[in-house]
């Protein structure tokens, strides 16, 4: 569709003009993530905003409800992904999660670029990898690692109330959460979702990487 064409180029010149800060690691704790834009999600077109991005409120990004089953992080919220294989680029692991976590196989030329790396409470340097996903109009929940798969429409993200910014007396910097109908998700996946609204939606070179996490993510 021309919507979803605009909207493919626009986030592909924004990440072009885009400069990626990377954190050095080590690969065994390097992981990257998918935030896979669905062309055709659920949102609506909001009056008054610019025309890109009523384009982009009919786009959804892919995330799931990790298995409560998993003796880390379960039951949040998460973009699919996983360690960095030894070998594997993260554009590469990122394209495998997305098969393993919800079998939705992409090819190679559905990678449209990189956010910042993001290094998380619990030891591991997220790389957030982003991706054309296209309809995906069949994804089956892995349940070994996945409870749930959820379309999140765009729209959510440009939310005159996102970011929720909480202090903390632990911290310099506050907890970073993104609203999500009648809830919310933490950091670090609403760091990453609020740096890809900042950067690929608005063209706006935001940083996230000293925001806080809540204390239940730093296991």
């Amino acid at each position: 569709m021309e919507r979803d064409r605009h909207l493919r180029n626009l986030i592909e010149a924004n990440l072009r003009a885009f400069s990626v800060h990377s954190v050095s690691s080590d690969r065994r704790r390097a992981a990257a993530v998918a935030v896979a834009i669905v062309d055709e999600g659920h949102g609506a077109d909001l009056p008054g905003l610019p025309r890109h991005v009523a384009w982009s409120t009919q786009a959804a990004l892919i995330l799931t409800r990790r298995s409560g089953e998993l003796r880390d992080h379960a039951g949040q919220w998460a973009l699919p992904g996983g360690r960095i294989e030894p070998g594997e680029s993260a554009e590469q692991a990122a394209v495998r999660e997305m098969v393993e976590e919800v079998a939705l196989a992409l090819d190679p030329g559905a990678v449209l670029g990189r956010l910042d790396d993001f290094v998380t409470r619990s030891g591991f340097v997220i790389t957030p990898v982003v991706v054309w996903a296209g309809a995906a109009r069949s994804m089956t929940p892995n349940l070994g690692e996945v409870q749930s798969i959820h379309r999140i429409p765009v729209s959510e993200l440009l939310r005159a109330d996102a970011p929720i910014l909480d202090r903390v007396e632990s911290s310099a910097h506050p907890v970073l959460r993104m609203p999500v109908g009648d809830s919310w998700i933490a950091a670090p996946t609403a760091a990453i979702l609020y740096q890809f609204r900042e950067v690929c939606i608005g063209g706006r070179h935001t940083r996230v990487a000293h925001f806080e996490q809540p204390a239940f993510a730093w296991k």
